[in-house]
């Protein structure tokens, strides 16, 4: 059989096309999951800001005179849910988590609400959504890493 130059740069050529096609699809693909990883962030953050107010009205009712930490929660939850771009949203979720240790700092000094029963079922809400969270980045830190 006599292949000729034209049959062999046709057939590398194809190769070439082919292995770029793949490559390209690969590419595709991370970045879709890329996408999806963050959005099950999203989701995460979004039901732990939900939950905030509730958590905060609890612990209203036993410390009224806590305005002032109140108010910092609620500001750092609505930073964070209003932030336009990643790097607002990161200072917005790390000043929400530095508030919400002190809702629970406060909340010790307070034996009737640490027994309140909406309040334990916020608090371990609270736990389960930051353990489900820290899941979330470890996915997302994985797909992007990949």
């Amino acid at each position: 059989m006599d292949f000729g130059f034209g049959t062999i740069l046709l057939v590398a050529l194809i190769a070439i096309a082919g292995y770029v096609i793949v490559v390209y699809n690969g590419l595709v693909r991370a970045r879709q999951m890329v996408k999806e990883a963050w959005s099950g962030i999203d989701v995460q953050l979004k039901r732990r800001a939900d939950l905030i107010p509730n958590l905060v009205e609890t612990v209203k009712g036993y410390a009224a005179h806590e305005k002032e930490t109140f108010e910092k929660v609620i500001q750092a939850r609505n930073m964070a849910m209003g932030a336009q771009d990643l790097e607002t949203r990161q200072q917005g979720e790390s000043m929400l988590t530095g508030t919400l240790k002190s809702l629970f700092a406060l909340a010790e000094n307070y034996p009737d609400l640490k027994a309140n029963a909406s309040f334990l079922d916020l608090q371990n809400q609270l736990q389960k959504l930051e353990e489900d969270i820290a899941q979330s980045r470890k996915y997302y830190n994985a797909v992007v890493k990949d």
